[in-house]
Order: structure tokens, then sequence, then C-alpha cells
């Protein structure tokens, strides 16, 4: 297969042709190691290759899998994979490998899905870009010189690229709709307890953690749910299982939805006039569709500081422990030789936390819940600017950070993508639909829409209907596997680094 007509496919297009024996999965998975090859020295958005196991495509193919057979990256962060490295982005962690499959990975391969590699992260998945001290910056493919979003902008860059047409994606504040937006793809947050975090991780930052991909087209992504979606034994979060498939709503209309609108994040934030464009020609697009649009309010159930000190207080705590069991098993210091200058300020902010400043977040985590809650009485849907502003230059993100504490840095990472992370609190579904492009830069511009919980049929069956009136899959990046003929090399395999 030529670079040129397996990047014009999402998955589910390349699992048909798996199922038709137009393509088989090992031929598919020697192209996308060509395009990997073709576009990552550009990008830098993946870690690691292997050879896949292809035992579990066939055997999924055989239970109509619809993702069988399609090549697939990891998070390095979040899932892992038996047997293969998982070093959170962190020199901590480099040459970590995990002894067994988590859930989720499990589910991956119940799918059939192909997993060749490994994508960036920024260290413990704490950041708005994507530019670690283990890997180097990760790339924007629609302009080099802009990062691809964080925290899984590896992820969210090698999709965009043409490298693969779906990857993992983790979420605790934003880190899939944020590098989705960013980098032009589309991504979807499921409600909390959807998808399993375990069995290692427990409450995953006591709920807001949540898992799934960042993909092509918005059917990938459903496929993609129906793959993962469903607790196991001894979750601490789970929530009803829907009575159909995800897949299927994707064509299915929404009905007229009432749709509020908020242009302005809390804390201050103000949106760019270039994003404030595409909002209000997204809110155009909704009202041709039929749906009510009106400017709404969603009031946080705090104040925004507090919000912010709430959310470091989680992150610090749960970092602190993984840093010390990472440090533990790999029998390395932690200090600025393992650790970059803000992981360890948050790990020093972790350790200084009392119990009792946990169960204030907590109780402050309770009250952005519920005053989310009551907002969907009263709308069916809310619609933001995924960022307030375009991806920022690589290098910027950081700058004039290092003198920042723990509690300093958390409020720095939300300010840049300030309407994100109330959703992972609330643990309700978001998704960051790929509609736009900024005119003068061509950067893309995500909308995010939020839905109550549980309701991720009706994010899915509004993007179907977005997806459909307004199509971005012709939309190409500068840099993109399909428009570079070359025949190359696979890229190099297992410890060899790209």
């Amino acid at each position: 297969m030529q670079l040129s007509e397996y990047a014009q496919y999402d998955a589910v297009g390349l699992g048909q042709l798996v199922a038709r024996g137009e393509v088989s999965p090992q031929e598919l998975a020697e192209t996308a190691l060509r395009a990997c090859a073709a576009v990552n020295p550009h990008i830098n958005a993946v870690i690691e290759t292997w050879q896949p196991e292809l035992a579990d495509a066939a055997a999924a193919l055989e239970r109509g899998s619809p993702l069988a057979g399609v090549p697939f990256l990891i998070k390095d962060v979040g899932v892992a994979m038996a047997g293969r490295k998982i070093e959170f982005g962190s020199r901590l962690a480099q040459g970590f490998t995990a002894a067994a499959d988590s859930i989720l990975m499990r589910r991956f391969r119940q799918a059939g899905l192909a997993t060749l590699g490994r994508t960036t992260t920024p260290e413990f998945a704490w950041s708005g870009t994507t530019e670690s001290a283990l890997c180097g910056p990760t790339r924007n493919p629609w302009n080099a010189a802009r990062g691809a979003g964080g925290s899984s902008g590896g992820a969210a860059a090698a999709v965009a690229a043409g490298i693969v047409p779906i990857a993992h994606a983790t979420d605790a504040a934003g880190s899939i709709r944020i590098p989705a937006a960013a980098s032009g793809v589309f991504g979807l947050k499921p409600t909390r307890g959807r998808v399993s975090n375990g069995p290692i991780l427990d409450e995953a930052i006591h709920g807001l953690a949540a898992q799934l991909g960042v993909s092509r087209s918005v059917r990938d992504s459903a496929a993609l749910l129906d793959a993962a979606r469903g607790a196991d034994g001894g979750q601490p979060f789970s929530i009803a299982e829907p009575a159909g498939s995800y897949f299927a709503q994707v064509g299915a209309e929404p009905g007229r939805l009432r749709i509020g609108v908020m242009a302005q994040a809390w804390g201050g934030q103000r949106t760019a006039a270039a994003v404030l464009e595409r909002l209000a020609e997204a809110t155009r697009l909704c009202e041709s569709l039929g749906h009510i649009v009106e400017e709404a309010a969603l009031p946080l159930g705090c104040s925004w500081d507090a919000f912010v000190h709430a959310s470091s207080v989680l992150w610090a705590a749960n970092i602190a422990v993984w840093i010390d069991d990472m440090a533990a098993a790999t029998g390395r210091q932690i200090d600025l030789s393992t650790l970059e200058q803000q992981t360890l300020a948050v790990y020093r902010t972790g350790h200084g936390m009392r119990g009792v400043e946990i169960v204030r977040a907590l109780d402050l985590r309770n009250a952005v819940t519920r005053s989310v809650a009551a907002f969907f009485t009263r709308y069916d849907l809310l619609l933001t600017p995924t960022l307030p502003e375009l991806a920022p230059p690589i290098g910027s993100y950081a700058a004039d950070t290092a003198s920042m504490d723990g509690h300093q840095w958390t409020a720095h990472v939300m300010g840049g993508s300030p309407f994100t992370p109330a959703f992972n609190a609330a643990g309700v579904p978001a998704m960051s639909v790929p509609l736009f492009q900024d005119a003068a830069s061509a950067l893309p511009v995500g909308m995010q829409f939020v839905a109550p919980a549980g309701r991720e049929d009706r994010l899915f069956r509004l993007a179907g209907q977005l997806e459909r009136s307004l199509p971005w899959a012709d939309r190409k990046p500068a840099i993109w596997a399909g428009r570079d003929p070359r025949a190359e090399p696979a890229c190099r395999h297992d410890d060899n680094r790209i």
C-alpha cells in the first residue's frame, strides 16, 4: 500500500479494507511504520516502535471488530502493555517496563488494534504542551515552530500527520481535548467511570483522569469507545452502559438541542479575537442545523482560584506518590538529574500536603460537579472554544516558570487551558471538534462541546452532524505522511529512538 493511499483512510476505513481481504494487518503495519519514518523526524511524536502482535487482529476480525488490524499507538502514560516500556515522559522512569497489561490494554487487544509504538507526553503528563527533557519537543504538523498541545501531544501530532488514524490518549485536565484542538483532530473525553483506569490505578487523580483517544474522524472515536468502555471488578467509579453502540450514534440525527455558549472562561484569561471569530461561526453553524443556541453562564460553584488550588492539591499529592514509587522501582534519586524543574516543584508541594487539604479539595470537586449538573437541567449541551488561543510557539510555554512552586505551576497550566479542567472535576463527557482553521496562520481551531454525565451518545450525534455539514477530512497539515512519496525504510524498532 502506498503512503498516499494509506493516509487517506480513517481507522474504520482501514478496518473495512482488512475485513474485505483487500489488505492484510501486516501490510498496514508495515505501511504505518513507513509513514512514521517519513514524518516523525519532523514532529517527534513517536518515541519507540515495534513489530505489532497480529494474532489479536485475526481473532477480533472473526468477531467483527471494526478496528481489527488497524495500526495504533499508545501514550507513554496511563496504559500499560506487558513487556513494553512506559516511561511517563521522565528520565526518572527511563527504561521502566510494564509487567502486565492494564485493563484498557486488554480491551485494545480484544478490538484487534495493531499496537506498534508509544507516543510522547510531557513529564508525568502535567503540562499543556508536550516538551520533555527526556524526548524533546513534539512539533505541530501544521507548523513545526508551534507546539502540538499536551499532554497527549504525541498522539494528536501522530494522527494529524497520518502516521496512524487513531491513537490512545488520556485526559485529567484537558489532555485529550487540548492537543486535539491544537493539532486539528477529533478528541472525546468520556464520562468518569466509562473506561477503566485499572488495575494499578484506582481513582486516577481522585477521579479527574479519563482515557480514550484522538482520531481523524468521529466514527473512529465512537468505535474506540465501544471497544474500551465498561467497568471492571473493583473499579471505584462506574456508570450504566448505553443501550446500543456509540458507533451507531454517529449517523443518527441529534434532534433539536438547546446549546449554551460560553465565550470567556473562568479566571480572567481572555479569548483571542481569532478564536472568538470561529466561535461565532460555530454558533451560526449550530443554528443553521436547527439548534437553539444562546449565550449562557456556567457557575463554577466556587472561585477560579479556589478551584485551581484544589486541583493542585489533588494533582500534587498523586504525582508525589507516583514519583516515590518510580524512584523505588528504578533506584534513581529524586532531583534535577531525573526530574524537570516544574515536576520537582509539584513533587515537593505534594509531600507538604496535609490530609485535611485533600478532603477540602474533594469537597470542592463535589461543588463543581453539582454546579455543572445544575447547568444541564437548563441546556442539552455547552459550547466553548477548546482553547482561548492558538497553539503557542515551541519553547514559550514554560518560559519564566523556573521559580514557580507546585501550586503556581498548576495555575500556569490551567490558565493556559481554562475551558477544559472543570469538566474533569465534574466527570462529564466533553469533546473537541476540529471545525476550523485560523485564516491568518492556518492553525487549527477546535470547539469544545460538553454534555451531561453519561451522554456521550448526544455528543457523538452532534459531532456526526457537524462532520457531515462541515467536513474536515480533506484538510491536510504541512507535515503529512500522504504527501511524501518516498519509500522510506520502516522506523527503527524496540530500544531505538526515532
